[in-house]
């Protein structure tokens, strides 16, 4: 285990995707690096996503064209950096007369397959709901449809896998460790940092990124203690989704317009469910509290209930999740689900301390580019960019083709239940191999707690992927947790327990 540095180049302040990525590619270019996270990695807004990595359709509306440009161009760079966690979605798109006329839907659609470019992704294109098996689903009301690709994303394994890379280049990553205080002394930052046992030390870091999140005005005003008001405006806006059983057949996801403007996803999740969402609501609480409310979860019911021939109703949901996005508030608009998703970054004084106002999870790894590009400025540049053509762990998968990848794992490990293997392909990607290492069958993976969790996982998962709690297995790095009785999940927690 690498030992604990007395000083840094750069100590990162969250380890949500915006934090992980920054450390990463600092890390990558040489600079000593400290990433410190109050709770598990990705365990606010990161993992609380619609887990989609997409342009935006939407935000051509808002005249957001450099945003989706960037996100359009971002998604297959992400692609092809880890085939294992992110991979092609075709969305539906049906016609309902009354909201946006079909014009505006085939020029945008148009606008938005040519902004960015594509290499990988197919274009969009029309077709009749009566003769598409896509349209049975459907109230019989929709009778025509677009469709076009994005990208479904595993939101807090991007997080984690963004982590792990910055640590084998040499960053260390501290989980439940809580930044207490930040002074300048001597050109540098003295940050006092603090165990979840409480126990502190001082560490010395020639610059500090705040990459917070919903908790980024927090940290300037009670750990900075910086006197002066942020030159941005933190806006958080509360998005919640709801999972139900599977509503229909097809890898395919639907995209719904709403009478309020609004548009909400429909979505295939974990081969049994259904994920709809998102709500966007401003939010004034204490973003570790976050949750779905009853009237969120009838908005969706409704939302989906006006397309789908079978009524939606909250009766049906099995779980709920909910997430506080930071958004950069440019006062263009009182309308939640128009503020801006761009990003914007404080850099203050010197030593800099650079702050993260807003972003998505599209676009992190560009403004992790940018991040280092500032901070380069500020305390010497060292390396260049270098992401975009980097693999994440697991994903170097010959040609991105994770069906022939599958398909050679299925080989070398068929006595592993091929379902089981099957996620565990898409988890950890061409570390499969690693985890499952010298096993010849099930009984060298030890206990098994049910839908192919083993021993063997919950050690790797300890081991490389910083996890320490049930729920950071069960939740953020899996979703067994949807397919686990209690008492395996009992078992699970006694076992880390002990």
């Amino acid at each position: 285990m690498r030992a604990m540095p007395d000083a840094v180049d750069i100590l990162v302040i969250g380890g949500g995707v915006n934090g992980a990525g920054i450390a990463r590619d600092a890390a990558g270019r040489g600079y000593s690096v400290l990433l410190c996270e109050k709770g598990d990695l990705a365990s606010a807004t990161s993992s609380a996503s619609t887990k989609l990595v997409h342009g935006g359709l939407r935000y051509l509306e808002y005249y957001e064209f450099r945003l989706v440009r960037e996100a359009l161009k971002e998604r297959e760079t992400l692609l092809r950096a880890a085939p294992h966690i992110i991979w092609p979605l075709r969305f539906v798109l049906p016609y309902h007369k009354g909201l946006r006329p079909r014009w505006m839907l085939r020029a945008g659609l148009f606008l938005y397959d040519h902004l960015g470019g594509r290499d990988i992704l197919p274009p969009a294109e029309g077709f009749s709901l009566k003769t598409d098996p896509r349209g049975a689903p459907l109230k019989p009301m929709f009778e025509t449809a677009f469709e076009y690709s994005d990208c479904w994303v595993e939101d807090s394994r991007l997080v984690v896998l963004n982590a792990v890379d910055a640590r084998e280049r040499g960053a260390t990553i501290l989980t439940q460790t809580r930044v207490r205080s930040v002074r300048r002394a001597d050109n540098a930052f003295v940050v006092e940092i603090a165990a979840a046992d409480g126990a502190a030390r001082e560490v010395r870091a020639r610059a500090l990124v705040n990459a917070a999140g919903p908790w980024v005005d927090h940290v300037l005003r009670q750990v900075v203690r910086q006197n002066a008001a942020p030159r941005f405006q933190l806006r958080l806006v509360k998005g919640s989704h709801i999972i139900v059983d599977r509503l229909y057949e097809g890898d395919h996801a639907y995209i719904f317009q709403n009478a309020d403007g609004r548009i909400i996803f429909s979505i295939p999740y974990e081969r049994r469910f259904t994920l709809i969402g998102t709500t966007e609501l401003p939010y004034e609480g204490d973003p570790a509290a976050v949750a779905a409310d009853r009237a969120e979860i009838s908005y969706l019911c409704a939302a989906a209930g006006e397309y789908f021939a079978m009524p939606v109703t909250p009766a049906m949901v099995r779980r709920t999740y909910s997430g506080v996005r930071p958004l950069h508030d440019d006062a263009s608009s009182k309308d939640a689900s128009a503020v801006t998703r761009d990003y914007v970054f404080d850099m203050d004084g010197s030593p800099p301390l650079l702050s993260v106002y807003g972003g998505k999870i599209t676009t992190y790894r560009r403004l992790a580019e940018h991040a280092l590009e500032k901070l380069g400025e500020a305390i010497g540049a060292r390396g260049g960019a270098w992401t975009a053509q980097a693999h994440l762990p697991g994903g170097d998968i010959a040609n991105a083709d994770f069906d022939l990848f599958f398909a050679e794992l299925a080989r070398e490990f068929s006595w592993f239940e091929q379902a089981a293997l099957r996620r565990l392909a898409r988890a950890y990607g061409t570390r499969a191999r690693k985890l499952l290492g010298d096993a010849r069958s099930m009984a060298d993976m030890g206990e098994d707690f049910g839908a192919g969790l083993t021993d063997r996982e919950v050690d790797y998962l300890k081991r490389e992927e910083f996890a320490m709690t049930a729920d950071d297995i069960l939740w953020r790095r899996t979703k067994l947790e949807l397919h686990l009785p209690e008492a395996a999940k009992e078992r699970l927690a006694a076992r880390l327990s002990a």
